[in-house]
């Protein structure tokens, strides 16, 4: 495989992988529709009509143009958004994705009712700021815009910990995204060129043009599926509740 290929882009290739994606089957199925998932977790969606949303719009499509796209299930540009903190999931009932104290059988809905009553008293941390660092088949890997913001974003993980009563292995490593995709199946190997040139365009297109991405501030959501995240509780901010009718869902 050329040099010239980034690791973010081999790891989608035919060539390194020998298995189907990970997800598949469970997540979604091999003819790209998306399959019911239930879970929770705090995410902060990017800010509607704004410039930066715009940009990253622009990406997504350039992608979608591929002609091999279709290798690719693309979730909605409304379920776009940066995940702060992972909540439970219903294909993860495990430790240490779950906490120590709620058997591992709870109903989704219930320990959603139950973190929504534990974060109602949750205090912001402050608000940050994040870039992109690098584009991907799948979507965007993003940082914190400084150093400071880096440091509050590990304030906001490290102090979520306690309420959700769990650390993921990956706590203090994990890569921030915004999806945009999923593989239904991998890459072949003399497409990559292609797809490293378009990428690189489309990193190169958005520090020029975005540096900064426009995001709204942690929030709560439930999901069935990796289509909608529905908001529940803006942390924070006591009064963004969700309804009766959403919680019933």
């Amino acid at each position: 495989m050329s040099q010239s290929i980034k690791p973010s882009l081999a790891r989608y290739a035919a060539s390194t992988n020998f298995d189907i994606p990970r997800h598949l089957g469970t997540r979604y199925d091999v003819i790209g529709t998306f399959l019911p998932e239930p879970g929770n977790t705090v995410v902060c969606h990017l800010v509607d009509g704004s410039a930066s949303e715009r940009a990253v719009i622009e990406v997504r499509d350039r992608m979608l143009s591929m002609p091999d796209s279709g290798k690719l299930t693309f979730t909605p540009v409304s379920s776009l958004h940066m995940t702060l903190f992972q909540g439970i999931i219903e294909y993860r009932r495990a430790l240490p994705y779950w906490p120590l104290d709620i058997p591992l059988n709870t109903g989704i809905h219930e320990m959603t009712r139950l973190y929504l009553d534990r974060l109602r008293q949750f205090e912001s941390l402050g608000s940050f700021r994040i870039k992109v660092i690098d584009v991907t088949p799948v979507g965007l890997t993003v940082s914190g815009a400084t150093s400071e913001d880096e440091a509050v974003i590990k304030k906001w993980r490290d102090a979520l910990a306690v309420p959700f009563g769990y650390r993921h292995p990956d706590h203090d490593a994990y890569v921030f995204h915004i999806t945009f995709a999923y593989p239904v199946e991998w890459l072949t190997d003399d497409r990559l060129p292609a797809w490293q040139k378009l990428l690189d365009e489309c990193l190169l297109y958005l520090v020029r043009t975005t540096p900064i991405i426009e995001i709204h501030p942690p929030a709560f959501c439930s999901f069935t599926d990796m289509n909608h995240f529905e908001e529940l509780l803006v942390l924070g901010n006591k009064h963004h509740l969700a309804s009766a009718s959403s919680m019933a869902k």
